[in-house]
């Protein structure tokens, strides 16, 4: 059933507020009388209106003393009004009513068409408010079924990836030719490279559906967390430089598994992103009495157009499309971790030659 669109008229005489209802009746809209500003008021705290006529002549509080109730509240802030009156015209009066928050301002005695027409043009804009208020509640519902979905999809895909990555390694280790045991290797690399794929969209709806990532405080130090996560991707790549660079006290309060995944996103990011002929370089930066700063940088620059969409889901791989390098999701992932440590990451160029991300971290909990 299709909701009436509502039009409240306040005038202090009766035969006024017939004339404006005969004028304005049609299919679809509602009209709302008000003899006086206190009346009407007490229908705005009711009905949602698409359009409010008030006459500016009214005793105890005149039209104009209502249209500023009306914007000093929040519910009533965005309706729409045109005052009446049958005063004379008055510069004055007039501009006091657009102060007040007029649309527009009539004179009586009004010309039907006239203010048919204008009452139109609001209803139609109320119509089309709710229309589009009702599809962003379908969409945003929509979504939140499909990240639900994602997230029950990924953790049932552990299980039998589980099955998989056991039974290569079991594989590998009995194997004594050598093609089965490349072949054996091979399943073990793609089947953790798929279980970092599911734990990244396990932490996607978490983030988006779940409220954020949960974070378990404990005493650690980064350069402890951050020194295997070099020593992996070194391996990983041992053809790249990775160089870390360590300064000042490191020790804080975090979620140690969080920021490890942090440091070998942002790692891996440079790997692949930056100049293959070129180093990354890792500074911890521990000389700051509440915080400590964490640094990525590689050589190589990030295009403008794509910075302002690093940090968002999908966005950041769309560039990517037809390559296996994954979801986009890595850096997201990191500004989540960030945030849920109250902390702040940011990206800029230095020199016009190098990309730096850096991480401040708190050192206690919020």
């Amino acid at each position: 059933m299709t909701r009436l669109v509502k039009c409240l008229l306040v005038d202090d005489l009766q035969e006024n507020l017939l004339a404006l209802s005969e004028l304005l009746r049609q299919d679809g809209v509602q009209i709302l009388q008000a003899r006086s500003a206190t009346e009407a008021l007490e229908i705005l705290l009711v009905h949602d209106v698409a359009l409010a006529l008030l006459d500016v002549q009214m005793p105890d509080m005149d039209g104009f003393e209502l249209a500023e109730l009306m914007r000093g509240s929040a519910r009533t802030r965005h309706v729409p009004i045109i005052f009446i009156t049958a005063g004379v015209r008055d510069q004055h009066r007039l501009f006091k009513g657009y102060e007040t928050g007029a649309v527009d301002f009539l004179y009586k005695p009004i010309e039907p068409q006239i203010l048919r027409n204008k009452a139109a043009v609001f209803f139609q804009l109320d119509r089309q408010r709710r229309q589009l208020d009702h599809e962003l509640q379908e969409r945003t519902e929509t979504l939140r079924l499909n990240e639900m979905f994602t997230a029950l999809l990924a953790h049932d895909l552990r299980n039998p990836l589980n099955a998989i990555l056991t039974s290569a390694q079991l594989a590998e280790r009995l194997s004594v030719e050598p093609i089965p045991k490349e072949a054996a290797s091979r399943i073990l690399s793609s089947g953790r490279r798929m279980s970092r794929l599911i734990e990244d969209m396990l932490d996607l709806a978490r983030a988006r559906v779940g409220g954020g990532i949960a974070i378990k405080y404990e005493e650690g130090d980064l350069g402890a967390l951050i020194t295997p996560v070099v020593r992996e991707h070194q391996a990983a790549s041992p053809g790249r430089q990775i160089e870390l660079v360590r300064s000042g006290q490191l020790k804080g309060q975090w979620d140690t598994e969080r920021i490890a995944q942090m440091a070998s996103n942002l790692v891996g990011n440079a790997i692949k992103h930056g100049d293959p002929q070129g180093p990354v370089l890792l500074q911890l930066d521990g000389t700051h009495p509440d915080t400590v700063v964490f640094s990525v940088l590689n050589d190589g620059v990030i295009a403008p157009e794509r910075q302002s969409s690093l940090f968002d889901p999908f966005k950041n791989g769309q560039h990517r499309v037809g390559r296996n390098e994954g979801l986009g999701l890595g850096l997201y992932i990191v500004q989540q971790i960030v945030a849920a440590h109250a902390g702040q990451i940011e990206v800029h160029a230095e020199a016009d030659r190098r990309t730096v991300f850096r991480v401040r971290l708190p050192r206690q909990p919020p």
